[in-house]
Order: C-alpha cells, then structure tokens, then sequence
C-alpha cells in the first residue's frame, strides 16, 4: 500500500510542472499581436462631391440629402442664389464591411445614378500592416430629360445615348487623428458626346482630404483634374471647400463648390463656375443612417 502511495506522489509531481507549461504557453498565446483596423479616416460617404472611402456598415441604410443653391453673384435680388436650388436624394446600404451599393436622384438635368462601392483593402497596424485603405467605385448616370429639352429631337435617339459611366480608385490614408488625405484616379466613358472634337473616354485625378478642428468638425476640400485637351466646350476644373459637422447621428457639410451638379459625370466633366468671378455655389449634404439589419452576434 505505502509503494502505491509513494508512485501516486511522484507520478503528480511530474504532472505539475507539465501543467504549469501549458499555462504559461496560454498565457503567450493571449499576447499575440492582433490587426488594428483604421475607422473614421472621413465622417462619411462623401468628401464634397465625391465619394470617400467610407460607406455603411452592414445592414445599415444611409439616407443623404445634397442641396445646392444657386451662383453667389446673382446678389441681392436672387437673395444670393438662396431663390434656386439644385437637389439630389439618395439612399446607401452596406451589403458586408466592404461592399456597398448605392441609388440617388438629381433635380440636375433629371439625373438618376446607381453606384456600388468595394473595400479592396484596409488601413491597419499590428498584424497585419497596411498604409492605406483602396476602394473601388462605379456608377452609371441615366440622363431622363425630354429629347427636346436636351436640343436632340432633330436626329434618332436611343436610350443608350442617355447614358454614362464612372469608374474610380479610391485611394486614402489617414496619417493622424486629425488628417486624411484621398487620391482618385477616375475614368468616365459617356455614350453621348456633343462634337467629334469631344472625348467619349474622360481621364481625371482628383485629390481631397480632411483636417479635423474639433471632436465633431472637421474642414475638407476637394479637387479634379481633367486635361482639358478631352473637352472643346467652356469646363472648369471642379474645386470645393467646406465644413463637416457631427451631430449624433447626423452629418451636416456646408460647402461652396464651383459645381452645380452632384453626380460623376456632371461635377467631373460639366463644371462651368469660375471661382475668380465669385461663380460659386454654396450647399450642404446631410446624412442620417438607419439600422435595418442588426449583425449577427457570436455565439459559443
């Protein structure tokens, strides 16, 4: 009986030191370095005009509201452009983290767009390092005023003709909690051009980016170049500056942009302001989102 007793003692004093092992290499394995997703590189979908790298989370659904008055020089009768009004309304809704798809409507020559957005990559530290976030874009624009009314009723029309296409990258990096900075090569293909002298196939970059004042506002701007050898008609290079406000879950941005129009095709290649000759729009854009689907959540 005691040579039992004495083989048990041992045999747990082996035991032990294996146990306490295995509670250190646990103890290891918890420390392991994790991936630190960047968030917040913009306040919301959109630069200006422009996208940005940010869309909806998944299941939820953006409700964005783009309203632009008139030209600033107008003066005092127009009220300063405050008596017209240009207006787009849109609604966002992210499929998973990545993907996004989009619908809106302009008061700007009647335009209906459609856009889906792709999260190729993601800002991070840790783990996995990554320096900046790249997402692809595309819209299509569907121009629905009458023939007439778009000086076209005199020849044959097809819808096609009505129709064009954005595709962009959207390249940004937010290098500190108070600067973004975006770069977006664009290609925008138009069935329809005015004159043979006109491009079908429009080449641009635009640059924008975001520099934060407070916890809930943040300065931005936005500008395109489009080589103008593209376009025979009077285009201006589309620049806008404006003021990012959060309130709860609310996003309000005031801005004045030289651009009237709110979709691709008409603020990257329809620009006509000139900001010398105070040829300026002043608007805002104001977002609200709205859970419709609520993530799944883990269960053991």
């Amino acid at each position: 009986m005691k040579k039992i007793i004495l083989i048990i003692v041992i045999g747990l004093g082996f035991l032990y030191p294996a146990s306490a092992q295995d509670d250190l290499m646990d103890l290891l394995g918890s420390e392991k370095e994790t991936v630190d997703y960047t968030y917040a590189t913009f306040k919301t979908s959109r630069v200006i005009n422009s996208q940005s790298v940010e869309q909806p989370a998944p299941g939820v659904l953006l409700f964005l509201i783009q309203h632009r008055f008139g030209r600033l020089y107008t003066g005092i009768y127009e009220l300063f452009g405050l008596d017209q009004a240009t207006i787009r309304l849109g609604l966002e809704y992210g499929i998973t983290d990545r993907l996004s798809i989009g619908i809106g409507r302009s008061s700007f020559e009647k335009t209906y767009d459609g856009f889906i957005k792709y999260k190729i990559l993601r800002q991070s530290t840790g783990a996995l390092k990554m320096p900046v976030t790249l997402s692809y874009y595309g819209s299509a624009n569907i121009n629905s005023l009458k023939w007439e009314d778009m000086g076209l009723e005199d020849r044959d029309n097809y819808f096609s003709s009505r129709m064009s296409y954005t595709q962009m990258l959207l390249l940004a990096r937010k290098f500190s909690s108070s600067v973004s900075v975006q770069l977006m090569p664009t290609y925008t293909h138009k069935n329809l051009v005015p004159t043979t002298e006109d491009a079908n196939d429009i080449f641009s970059v635009g640059i924008g980016g975001r520099v934060k004042l407070t916890n809930r506002m943040s300065i931005n701007a936005e500008y395109f170049y489009t080589p103008t050898n593209q376009i025979s008609y009077d285009f201006q290079q589309p620049l806008s500056i404006g003021f990012d406000i959060e309130t709860g879950g609310h996003v309000f941005q005031l801005h004045f942009s030289n651009s009237q129009a709110f979709f691709d095709r008409g603020y990257l290649t329809e620009t006509s302001g000139k900001w010398e000759n105070g040829d300026i729009y002043f608007g805002f854009n104001i977002s609200r989102v709205f859970t419709i689907k609520k993530p799944d959540t883990f269960q053991e």
